[in-house]
C-alpha cells in the first residue's frame, strides 16, 4: 500500500507529460487550421470580450473626463432606474412581441425555402432562384427601407396608387401603428430568409441518399420523404439555429427599427438598442445605457442555457 501511494505524485507527473506532449502533437498537426481561426479569434477577443471591461460603468456614475478608475461606485442604482422607468414595460413589450413575430413567422421560411429549392431538378433554374433570393441580404437596412418607403409612401408609393385605382382609400404605413409590425417582419422575410437557406441546404447535402431510395421502394411520396427523412435529419441543425436565435431574444438590431421608428409609431415600435442609443449617445448617459445593455445581455445568456438544456433533455445535442 505504502509502495503504491509513493507512486502516485509520479503517476500524476508523467500523466500530465504526455498530455502536454499530446497536445503539442496535435498542435503542430494542426497548425495550418489553427492559423486560420487564428483571425476569428482575434476578432472575438479585441471586439467582443476586450470591451466587457467597459461594463464596470454599468455600477458606476461614468464622467468621461474622470475615466472608468476615477468615476464614483453606485451599485445597481441605474437597474433600479430601468425597471422603474415608465417606457420599461412598453418597451420590454415591443421587443418580445417582435422577437415572437420572428420566431413563429421569420425562422421557418428559411428552412421552407430549403426544402423547397432541394426538390428543384433543374440546376440552372435552382441556381438563379437562389441567386434572386440572396441578393437582398447584401443591401443594407437603409437601402431595404428606402425601396420599402418609396412604394408606401401617401406621395406617389405604388402600394398607394394600386389602392386608389381600386377605389380603396390610402393607407399611411409609415406613420401607423398598426402597420409597423408586418412591415418589419415582411423586410425581414425579403432581406434575410434566402440567405438563411445556406445553412439548411447544406445539412440537407448531407442526408444519405440511400434512405431516399429505400422510401421510393416502399412507396413514399416526396411529401413522405420530406416529412420522414428530411426533416428528422435535418432536426439538430435546427435546433441549435433555433437556441442560438433566442439568445436574440432582446437584439432585434438597432439599424432597422431605428430607420422605421418615428413618433408616431413610437408606442410599438421603440426597443431597446433604440433606447440605449437614444439615452447613451444622444443624452449621454453612458452608465444607464450601458446597464440597459448589460440587462439584454443577462436575459439572453439565461434563455440560451435555458433553451439549450431543454433540448438536451429531450435528447438533442444543444450548442454545448
Amino acid at each position: 500500500m505504502a509502495s503504491q501511494v509513493s507512486l502516485e505524485p509520479n503517476q500524476k507527473v508523467n500523466l500530465k507529460a504526455a498530455r502536454r506532449k499530446e497536445r503539442l502533437k496535435n498542435l503542430k498537426k494542426n497548425k495550418l487550421i489553427y492559423l486560420m481561426i487564428a483571425p476569428g479569434i482575434l476578432y472575438f477577443l479585441v471586439y467582443k470580450y476586450l470591451p466587457m471591461y467597459g461594463l464596470i460603468i454599468a455600477f458606476q456614475d461614468y464622467k468621461p473626463y474622470l475615466g472608468i478608475s476615477g468615476s464614483p461606485w453606485v451599485g445597481f442604482a441605474h437597474f433600479e432606474r430601468l425597471f422603474q422607468d415608465p417606457d420599461f414595460w412598453m418597451i420590454f413589450k415591443n421587443t418580445i412581441v417582435l422577437f415572437i413575430l420572428q420566431l413563429v413567422i421569420a425562422f421557418p421560411i428559411p428552412v421552407i425555402l430549403a426544402l423547397m429549392l432541394n426538390e428543384l431538378r433543374h440546376q440552372f433554374f435552382k441556381k438563379s432562384i437562389q441567386t434572386l433570393i440572396y441578393i437582398p441580404h447584401f443591401m443594407s437596412w437603409v437601402v431595404i427601407v428606402s425601396i420599402s418607403y418609396v412604394m408606401l409612401t401617401l406621395d406617389g408609393g405604388i402600394i398607394n396608387s394600386l389602392l386608389r385605382a381600386m377605389g380603396f382609400g390610402p393607407i399611411n404605413f409609415l406613420l401607423s401603428e398598426e402597420w409597423f409590425r408586418p412591415m418589419y417582419i415582411l423586410q425581414i422575410i425579403w432581406r434575410e430568409s434566402g440567405w438563411g437557406t445556406i445553412i439548411f441546404l447544406a445539412a440537407i447535402a448531407g442526408v444519405d441518399p440511400q434512405l431516399y431510395e429505400a422510401a421510393k421502394i416502399d412507396g413514399a411520396s416526396r411529401l413522405r420523404q420530406v416529412w420522414h427523412i428530411t426533416l428528422p435529419s435535418i432536426r439538430s441543425v435546427i435546433i441549435i439555429l433555433l437556441i442560438l436565435k433566442i439568445g436574440d431574444v432582446l437584439e432585434l438590431g438597432f439599424e432597422h427599427v431605428y430607420l422605421l421608428l418615428n413618433s408616431s409609431n413610437r408606442a410599438v415600435a421603440e426597443i431597446f438598442d433604440t433606447y440605449v442609443f437614444t439615452a447613451g449617445l444622444q443624452q449621454g448617459q453612458f452608465s444607464y445605457s450601458t446597464a440597459v445593455g448589460f440587462f439584454k445581455g443577462i436575459v439572453g445568456l439565461i434563455l440560451v442555457i435555458g433553451a439549450n438544456k431543454l433540448a438536451k433533455k429531450y435528447g438533442e445535442e444543444g450548442v454545448y
